[in-house]
């Protein structure tokens, strides 16, 4: 495994490892994994997926300042270079880019990807110029790496969304791989920032995945459940927990992001909805997810 800390050396190390792993009817395949740092076992599976997938693995290590707001957690964004570069190494990966911020954005940044409509709710609503942050670094990452396969978990499922969206307008060459949710024994969706909870918040938390589960029972159980129903239950489940604060708790259709109307019975649509938490614990923001496909049956947790 090579650590690698410019731009261009990234592009003649990817370049190098193609043209070695490539014979003469296989040109060698490329994965990446973009991440933030401070791994878990979820960066650990999409890396998994990526040596399955792909010739060569590379992961990318940079905290994005762009997609951070003001007061966010950029500075304080949990940070362990060892630690990543140990599990990186454990799960096979050849390659990982860890820019330094002037490296990327040597100079104030004119220009912005900015993905329509898709970015209007969920987060894109809470965050605003969040998502512009996120698609102008990645598609900076996908110019420096070239990579055939690009793998994000789902638990970020408006950014496997906006991404997807991104790459089909601009003909990217370059497949978008959603991964399914990690999570721990008790259900907690795994995240970096899970880093921040305190003993209380952390079991408190867990009323995310628990309402999730509930709500998808009771789906299963009354046929004609509509989408204001299932907004009423998300939030009255949530309320179960003392300091929770919503950001949102909604349902909609995926990945297009529209908002179902309240009357709209679940059991009668003909595409898939996604059930979207975002909630606060103390000064932590978790956010987390179920994809159902039509009449409710679970198809990512």
């Amino acid at each position: 495994m090579k650590v690698v800390r410019s731009i261009i050396e990234m592009r003649t190390e990817v370049k190098q490892l193609r043209k070695q792993r490539s014979t003469i009817d296989h040109e060698a395949t490329v994965g990446l994994v973009p991440t933030m740092g401070f791994l878990h076992d979820g960066h650990a599976s999409l890396m998994q997926k990526a040596t399955e997938m792909s010739d060569i693995v590379a992961i990318s290590i940079f905290v994005n300042p762009i997609q951070f707001g003001p007061n966010e957690d950029f500075e304080r964004y949990p940070r362990d270079e060892k630690r990543d570069l140990a599990l990186a190494e454990k799960n096979g990966v050849d390659l990982v880019f860890m820019p330094d911020v002037e490296d990327m954005y040597p100079t104030p940044i004119k220009t912005h990807v900015t993905v329509a409509d898709l970015t209007d709710t969920l987060c894109g609503a809470s965050r605003p110029g969040h998502f512009d942050g996120v698609s102008t670094v990645v598609t900076k990452l996908f110019n420096i790496v070239k990579p055939d396969y690009a793998f994000f978990g789902t638990k970020d499922a408006q950014q496997v969304a906006v991404l997807r969206q991104m790459v089909t307008d601009l003909n990217m060459d370059v497949d978008i791989v959603p991964c399914p949710i990690v999570r721990e024994q008790d259900g907690l969706a795994l995240s970096s920032r899970n880093v921040y909870l305190s003993r209380e918040e952390r079991e408190q938390a867990l009323v995310l995945s628990r309402s999730l589960n509930n709500v998808q029972q009771q789906i299963r159980d009354q046929e004609d459940m509509t989408a204001v129903q299932v907004r009423e239950f998300l939030r009255t489940s949530i309320a179960q927990s003392t300091i929770a604060e919503v950001d949102y708790a909604d349902i909609l259709s995926f990945p297009r992001l529209e908002s179902l109307a309240e009357h709209t019975v679940l059991a009668e649509l003909d595409h898939e909805v996604i059930i979207a938490l975002a909630v606060k614990f103390g000064r932590t923001r978790l956010i987390d997810n179920v994809i159902l496909e039509a009449k409710g049956v679970a198809l990512h947790v």
